[in-house]
């Protein structure tokens, strides 16, 4: 899935780094992704730390790595939903048609008829089944997962839903075909949370606390408004052009409120370690960072330079790379 600040280019960096930093085995370690986002960061460490605890306040963050990282197990007959799903009669007038796709009336095109019409089939039918009771609680996770990153997969946006396009896209034109989710299996249990991490943070502990939150003034509960509305599924009045619900504005995002709002954050957090993925174009500055860092233990910084994400044309900075930088803190007790 295409994603503001993914860290799939990184991960194998920041895994390495976060090894380098710290003492001894992490297969002991209670490891924390607490802005875990499409949880690219808490997958590579699953099958490698005691346990990880992912945390995210956007709800479809929260189906997605409930999934990926929740899920631990083997699940019976996860493919034969899968394919009864791709089968069934598409229902017509369901909610994402009617408010996101073309031919509805509604004049916003996030989706081809046909897709629109298949999301809401699919997304009807595994609450049906999770009220039946015929589904457990991980399949019910892992379906709405696979949905998700299947109907992003035909989306007609320019990888964000702030906004659509106004022609149909050619990858847009394909048939939405769900596919499966597939994650790894673990022999320990894993946590996941869907909460405001500076609330979260006064009730975990752990080892390492890995931390990417929102570094600029965009909000994820507007660039990625649809994916919600796809998982929760509830019904509202979509406003304006791009048909927005009411969404969750982070703090994070905000000049006057960022560096109060993470200092409180670091203040409260009872782990060993805090690693910090931060880019050079955020509301914090590298020293701003290090001052309150070094409040609170011992201070280290490491940095790479990777190709940026590129989701639209008109953002301040036009660079074609970034650099992220890791700020690393060894907290006193």
């Amino acid at each position: 899935m295409n994603y503001i600040g993914s860290k799939v280019k990184l991960s194998s960096w920041i895994k390495d780094e976060i090894i380098k930093n710290i003492d001894g085995n992490i297969s002991n370690l209670v490891f924390c992704d607490l802005f875990a986002g499409t949880g690219t960061i808490g997958k590579v460490f699953k099958q490698d730390v005691k346990q990880v605890i992912s945390n995210d306040l956007e709800y479809y963050s929260f189906v997605l790595n409930r999934n990926y990282i929740g899920n631990n197990i083997q699940l019976e007959n996860r493919e034969t939903y899968i394919e009864e799903l791709n089968n069934l009669p598409l229902i017509k007038n369901g909610f994402i048609y009617t408010n996101y796709a073309f031919g509805s009336g509604s004049q916003r095109i996030y989706f081809s008829d046909k897709n629109a019409q298949k999301i809401d089939t699919i997304r009807i039918q595994i609450e049906k089944w999770k009220d039946s009771k015929e589904i457990s609680e991980n399949i019910y996770f892992f379906l709405l997962a696979s949905l998700l990153e299947s109907a992003d997969k035909v989306a007609n946006t320019a990888s964000v839903y702030g906004a659509f396009l106004k022609q149909i896209k050619r990858t847009a034109q394909k048939d939405l075909i769900l596919k499966s989710a597939n994650f790894k299996i673990t022999k320990n249990n894993h946590k996941i949370f869907n909460e405001d991490a500076n609330c979260l943070i006064k009730k975990i502990s752990g080892d390492v606390l890995y931390l990417d939150p929102p570094y600029n003034q965009r909000q994820y509960g507007s660039n990625y408004h649809i994916l919600n509305t796809i998982v929760k599924y509830k019904n509202f009045i979509p406003k304006g052009i791009t048909g927005l619900p009411e969404y969750n504005r982070s703090k994070y995002s905000q000049k006057r409120e960022v560096l109060k709002t993470f200092e409180d954050l670091i203040k409260n957090s009872n782990f060993k370690y805090i690693f910090l993925s931060y880019n050079n174009e955020g509301l914090m500055s590298e020293l701003e960072i290090k001052n309150i860092f070094l409040k609170y233990g011992k201070y280290n910084l490491v940095s790479k330079e990777y190709q940026r994400f590129k989701a639209d044309k008109s953002r301040i900075h036009k660079a074609d790379s970034t650099f992220e930088y890791l700020h690393i803190l060894s907290k006193m007790k």
